[in-house]
């Protein structure tokens, strides 16, 4: 079973039932401050943290007064905005004791639909982790329509913690575990430990929530399940409305653990390997040996570009002789990527007019 004792980066998805009283509006701080306890916790033993947090629309509600009743898009459009201050606020107050920064991250569906998005996002988040900062991320319901959204935090912890490579995901749910049936309803239905294969049978057990607290009830949570360990990634379902959620995981507290399927990296290495190039990036001698010794591919090391790409798109990497050494996602359009070829990454502002990123292809975004 996954546990959290060797985990490097940790997703931690919170609901808005647990952070938000559903009558009053307002948030639950004894909670919020034995999360905060928890994410200091992980933080300590040297592993990267991330929240990905509802609460904005049901915090915002709260402020202007709006009914508890289903709200308009512009309704939930406008309380998302009061709220996304209130949200972040609070969690910088419960974490700065403890010399943790926080920092908000809002996206929505196109940011990991689109390659050039997520390239961003991802060269985003991992800055921020790298600096110690604790991201604080959100769908950003302020703009979001019904065709740019994921309609539930589920799914959106899981894509984070693929942009991100995160080892694991935790989703805090209104339930302690992953039941057969709806265990309210049906006392013989049975809660799985572990999960090592989401088949059919698991789908179709998965049919609703279980308190009706959770927007997208149990489905939408086999789905994240689905993504994250494909990725990768093992996740947990765990009931998380004691005041240390984390904590008691790691104590024995009842989950279901869905075991992830390889590690970030080789699930990684296998989606950029599988793409279809849309262009070819030729290397000279030095380059060849500088990506097998896992270096970053820099500009200086090409020799020709040919294609027709734009930034984040697959490219393939040859050596001289035409022998394909592997492809990358590219972190410039074709264009300005044979303006730069054979220079000095000190070179590419000069050249370009703006200070684009050092290497042409990161060894992150590299299948070799």
């Amino acid at each position: 079973m996954a546990t959290l004792t060797d985990a490097k980066r940790v997703v931690i998805k919170i609901g808005s039932a647990l952070l938000v009283d559903r009558i009053h509006g307002a948030l639950r701080s004894d909670w919020l401050l034995g999360l905060a306890q928890d994410v200091a916790m992980l933080k300590t033993r040297g592993i990267d943290v991330i929240l990905v947090s509802s609460g904005s629309i049901a915090l915002g509600r709260g402020a202007l007064g709006l009914p508890s009743s289903e709200l308009a898009l512009e309704q939930s459009q406008a309380a998302a905005a009061v709220g996304q201050i209130r949200l972040a606020r609070a969690y910088e107050e419960v974490l700065a004791p403890y010399d943790i920064t926080t920092a908000q991250v809002l996206v929505t569906l196109e940011d990991s639909a689109n390659r050039r998005r997520y390239l961003n996002s991802r060269a985003t988040l991992d800055q921020l982790l790298s600096l110690g900062v604790v991201p604080i991320v959100n769908e950003n319901d302020t703009v979001a329509t019904d065709e740019i959204r994921y309609g539930d935090n589920d799914r959106l912890a899981a894509q984070i913690a693929l942009t991100t490579g995160a080892d694991r995901l935790i989703l805090l749910s209104d339930v302690d575990g992953f039941y057969s049936a709806n265990p309210m309803r049906d006392p013989s239905a049975k809660r799985y430990n572990i999960i090592d294969d989401i088949t059919a049978e698991i789908e179709d057990m998965a049919g609703e929530g279980v308190s009706g607290l959770s927007k997208g009830g149990m489905i939408t949570k086999v789905m994240a399940a689905k993504t994250a360990t494909a990725g990768g990634c093992a996740m947990a379902i765990t009931e998380g409305s004691v005041l240390r959620p984390i904590s008691a995981l790691e104590n024995g507290a009842n989950a279901t653990w869905f075991t992830a399927q390889g590690t970030p990296h080789l699930a990684r290495k296998r989606w950029i390997g599988s793409m279809k190039a849309q262009g070819t990036l030729v290397l000279d001698a030095g380059a060849v040996r500088a990506l097998g010794q896992g270096k970053s591919l820099l500009p200086a090391g090409v020799t020709d570009v040919t294609g027709i790409f734009e930034r984040g798109d697959p490219v393939s990497i040859t050596d001289s002789d035409g022998h394909q050494l592997g492809q990358g996602l590219v972190a410039y359009p074709s264009s300005d990527a044979a303006k730069i070829k054979g220079h000095h990454s000190r070179d590419i502002e000069p050249i370009l007019g703006y200070p684009g990123r050092t290497a042409l292809i990161h060894r992150d975004d590299m299948a070799l």
